[in-house]
């Protein structure tokens, strides 16, 4: 190359060098200050010297091995070279390598090393658990180590490990070329192939390798109890591994140590050559194939399937005990819920915990209602999906349907678009909505009692005075603000006067606009030139230099998310998808749930969170987790975020997760506040976090089985139901916060619930549902018996809006050209020994703007098909669907009634039938009755299922249990009913 082309050459790698050292000196820098505006300079400085120290250790460390041993390699090589044609071919190489082999040497050594401190420097977390990890408190089942080795230990021994392999192959492969190349190696000529130098020398490496690799085979015996046992399905070691994988890894280790002592002795001190040593790698091999796959392999195959319920049945209990502990499902409560009562009791009419709570808004529906009826301005926007909290207003607590008015810069004109405004004059959205969750106004509206701008016309379809008020309404932090939405603030314009729009302010159809300056903590200051000149390389903008709406008095705020915002100071957290607005104080706060995970938890089932918590809200207001595999996982943190200045607090949520606490250690102890600091109106607004519960609910459909033999059959797994009116999609129906209270629960609470089915059918299963009492996160099983005949969410959907007549006619015609229907959150709320379903009904007109409007209910009780109605508010709904059960003479009554008293007469038809209106029952008569009841339901549910088994046995309990009721009858004096056990009976 000439001259010229060198110095060419050197000046471009020069320039990339500079930009990219700018590059990420500027990303630096600014990270620094916004790490410093947000008070938490102790993670960045923690995260920059913890990748820093591990990337130049690593480098340094690979360099030296692979540098090392390609200068020991040219170091040994002979003196005198047997004349051949191959080395007459290698000498020319030899010539232009040997004036600059140093130069070469250390530029394959550096190229090594930047890439192994790459790979180190991605794997801070995983030192500083190593680092700052200590005790669970647990033991695993199979060594007796604390369970902390495996979640803070084991992850980095295995980087190690991995790096020392990729050390010693890189050395050995590259000596193994230079020892070619100076003639220490050979392929052709007389004498010996390989020198005894380069014989010792790559012999040595060889038998570092075969060391490392009985060290693998230590850990191995650790991993075990991390890995998938396809017998079962479950993770964990099962009876093979533990019985035949676990001895044949320990063989394994010794048998490496002899091999590698073996290929040392053989091949310097002894016979010197690589006969042997060959010999015993090959030994080595043919062990691990004998020992490590095919012995394990007929134990499997011989002794474990034939019997595999047996053999198995330890591990897994093994997998069930660890996974409700990982994943905290051992503080479900499981309790029995007959839901025997098919017939609407008179309490629905006159209860006042269950139906006055009855949530009518769904929050993803109604948003397009609270953009077109609060928006005011065009550039507000309420999101896809709204947030349900609740709120305590003259002493009643409800929950309410919450949505922020935010400013949307996707939706700002062109002309509101330029630089100017978008940074400068549109900074800031204003005030939060929020209307009860069960009741509607003016023709389907919500009521709105907080957040409303201008005058209000109609006080019947908006409370008048802000029930819920915030003291600064005003939002710079929002959801729908992204990476480039930065804002510039805190300066007056030319003349003097506050710059930023703030919001409508005209009275009686008056545009007076009022504007705002921003006086908060937060933002970054970039009054001097310095700053100006450091931000406009960062957001590559000139105007930050140029523009005079930039002055000493101005601040810039960016990472707006507050989402975004809590993981950039917290990056060893996971986070819920759906963070959620609260007013707290007189302050709107945003509350983000921060989870602590782990992948290495043994014997515990590893689920993928992106996966196990997808449903039909993401994307829609809810932002979708990455693809991490977890196998632990802690509500360790609350974190918030001051929608006004952006301040970002963590709060310790969970007091005795070890996970957490390493992290707080590792970034100096206070990083994360204790929970005591907590203040009591902000444990108000917490809420059971939607994506544990997915997460936890899933594992339930299994893990509720707590024997090992019912659990290998898999014969009682439940599934999470598709969306009811959609089930075709395959996408999962979203659990749903409702106020409410659940059977054995004392008064109702604020909780996440969720509704199963069994394995392969669709009738209900079991409701799940998550709360905090007293503080601490609670589940709640209430599971339905395996006979039950109750429909599951799809079910009744279906039944309401198809099997009835009268129903069908009347939502045709709310549906037609010129509008839709759309169905809200399928409700199941059980009660009086019965399960009552509710589903709003909403109706969105096809014009331009328009807006889903509630207008009906549909509801039902019972098994979803018997007592339907479709009404148009609930209380209307509650009447009816009591009326139907006193009308109806099909249903025995609910098993909650008390028998008549003694020597009260029953009166009894003639021709009596289960169809006919039954004698007033005896205790007996009354179990028969409702036996009869449940077969003639559980034979219409399965004639449906088309499940012709099912059928069978169906048709076979029902006629037992009309004789058991003719025989009651007889005995209580009345007339035999008919025998015919037809389902339309």
């Amino acid at each position: 190359m000439s001259r010229r082309g060198r110095v060419t050459i050197g000046v471009l790698i020069g320039v990339f060098v500079l930009f990219t050292l700018l590059g990420w000196g500027v990303q630096a820098w600014t990270d620094w200050l916004w790490f410093s505006e947000v008070d938490y300079t102790a993670v960045f400085r923690g995260v920059l010297v913890t990748r820093l120290l591990l990337f130049l250790a690593a480098a340094a460390a690979m360099a030296v091995i692979v540098g090392g041993n390609l200068w020991l390699a040219q170091r040994l090589r002979p003196r005198h070279r047997p004349h051949s044609p191959e080395q007459a071919t290698l000498e020319r190489y030899r010539m232009l390598l040997g004036p600059r082999l140093g130069l070469w040497i250390g530029a394959a050594a550096a190229i090594v090393g930047l890439f192994a401190g790459l790979s180190a420097q991605s794997r801070w977390n995983q030192w500083l658990l190593f680092l700052h990890g200590g005790e669970f408190g647990v033991d695993d089942p199979e060594f007796g180590v604390d369970v902390g080795f495996y979640v803070f230990q084991l992850p980095f021994w295995r980087f190690l490990l991995g790096l020392g392999f990729t050390a010693v192959v890189l050395a050995l492969i590259g000596s193994l070329a230079v020892h070619y190349l100076f003639g220490g190696v050979r392929l052709q000529g007389v004498g010996d192939r390989m020198s005894n130098a380069a014989r010792a020398h790559l012999s040595s490496l060889v038998a570092v390798f075969v060391l490392l690799k009985a060290v693998a085979y230590v850990l191995d015996r650790r991993s075990m109890l991390l890995e998938y046992n396809d017998g079962v399905g479950v993770y964990g070691a099962g009876y093979a591994d533990i019985n035949a994988l676990l001895p044949a890894k320990e063989i394994l280790a010794y048998i490496s140590v002899v091999v590698a002592i073996a290929i040392i002795v053989f091949s310097n001190a002894w016979m010197r050559n690589l006969v042997w040593p060959g010999i015993s790698l090959a030994l080595l091999g043919v062990s691990a194939v004998a020992i490590g796959g095919i012995y394990p392999w007929a134990v499997q195959t011989f002794e474990v399937k034939p019997s595999a319920r047996d053999k198995e049945a330890p591990y897994i209990q093994r997998s069930i005990e660890a996974t409700r502990a990982s994943f905290g499902l051992d503080i479900a409560q499981n309790s029995a819920y007959a839901a025997s009562n098919l017939n609407p009791p008179e309490s629905l009419a006159t209860d006042t915990s269950v139906i006055p709570n009855v949530r009518l808004l769904d929050p993803q529906l109604v948003s397009e209602t609270y953009t077109q009826l609060q928006q005011v301005r065009g550039f507000y926007d309420f999101g896809p999906k709204l947030d349900i909290d609740r709120y305590t207003i003259d002493g009643k607590t409800q929950d309410y349907v919450v949505g922020v008015r935010e400013i949307n810069y996707g939706e700002l004109t062109a002309q509101q678009s330029n630089w100017i405004n978008r940074h400068t004059v549109y900074t800031h959205g204003y005030g939060v909505v929020a209307a009860p969750a069960n009741r509607v106004v003016c023709g389907g509206q919500p009521f709105f009692v907080s957040g409303s701008l201008g005058e209000r016309t109609q006080e019947s379809c908006a409370s008048p005075n802000d029930l819920i008020p915030a003291n600064q309404p005003r939002i710079y932090y929002g959801e729908r603000m992204n990476d480039g939405d930065y804002a510039i603030v805190g300066k007056p314009n030319a003349e003097g006067n506050p710059a930023e729009f703030d919001r409508p302010a005209g009275e009686s159809g008056e545009s007076r606009e009022s504007y705002y300056t921003y006086t908060g903590e937060g933002g970054v200051e970039i009054g001097s030139f310095t700053r100006r000149l450091l931000y406009a390389i960062k957001e590559q903008e000139a105007n930050f230099l140029l523009s005079e709406a930039v002055n000493e008095n101005s601040k810039l705020l960016y990472v707006r998310n507050p989402r975004d915002r809590v993981e950039k100071v917290a990056p060893f957290l996971t986070l819920d998808g759906d963070p959620y607005p609260a007013i707290v104080d007189g302050r709107v706060l945003w509350i983000v749930d921060g989870f602590t995970t782990s992948a290495t938890y043994p014997y515990a089932e590893r689920v993928n969170l992106q996966s196990e918590t997808t449903d039909e809200l993401t994307g829609r207001g809810t932002i979708q987790l990455a693809r991490e595999n977890v196998n632990y996982i802690r509500n360790s943190v609350k974190a918030t975020v001051d929608a006004y200045d952006g301040t970002v607090t963590l709060y310790e949520f969970d007091e005795n997760d070890p996970v957490l606490k390493a992290w707080n250690k590792a970034f100096g102890g206070d990083l994360i506040k204790p929970r005591a600091e907590i203040p009591q109106a902000l444990v108000e607004h917490f809420r059971y976090p939607a994506d544990l519960f997915k997460v936890q609910r899933n594992l339930l459909t299994r893990f509720h089985v707590t024997n090992p033999g019912d659990f290998y059959s898999g014969q009682d797994f439940w599934q999470v139901p598709n969306v009811p009116d959609a089930p075709d999609s395959g996408v999962k129906q979203p659990p749903y916060y409702l106020y409410t209270q659940f059977p054995g629960q004392d008064a109702p609470r604020f909780q996440l619930t969720s509704a199963v089915t069994p394995n392969g059918r669709q009738n209900l299963a079991a409701l799940i549902s998550g709360s905090y009492q007293d503080g601490k996160p609670t589940l709640q099983v209430l599971e339905l018996p395996d006979q039950t005949a109750i429909s599951g969410p799809v079910q009744v959907h279906q039944r309401m809006t198809n099997t009835n007549a009268t129903i069908r006619q009347q939502l045709n015609l709310l549906s037609s050209n010129q509008a839709q229907v759309q169905y809200g959150n399928l409700l199941s709320l059980p009660f009086g020994n019965g399960m009552l379903y509710v589903e709003p009904v909403y109706v969105k007109s096809n014009q331009q703007d328009a807006y889903p409007l509630l207008q009906k209910v549909l509801m039902s009780y019972g098994d979803g098909g018997s007592y339907v109605v479709l009404a148009d508010n609930v209380a209307d709904g509650i009447e009816q669907l009591v009326e139907q059960g006193k009308q109806n003479p099909n249903a025995p009554p609910p098993a909650a009634e008390e028998p008549p008293a003694d020597g009260e007469e029953p009166s009894a038809s003639p021709s009596a039938t289960p169809s006919a209106t039954p004698p007033a029952p005896t205790g007996d008569l009354t179990a028969a009755a409702n036996q009869v009841q449940a077969a003639i339901t559980e034979v219409r549910a399965a004639q449906a299922s088309g499940d012709f088994e099912r059928y069978g046995r169906a048709l076979k309990a029902l006629d037992e249990a009309l004789t058991a009721f003719q025989q009651a009858q007889q005995a209580a004096g009345g007339a035999a009913p008919s025998a015919d056990p037809s389902p339309s009976g």
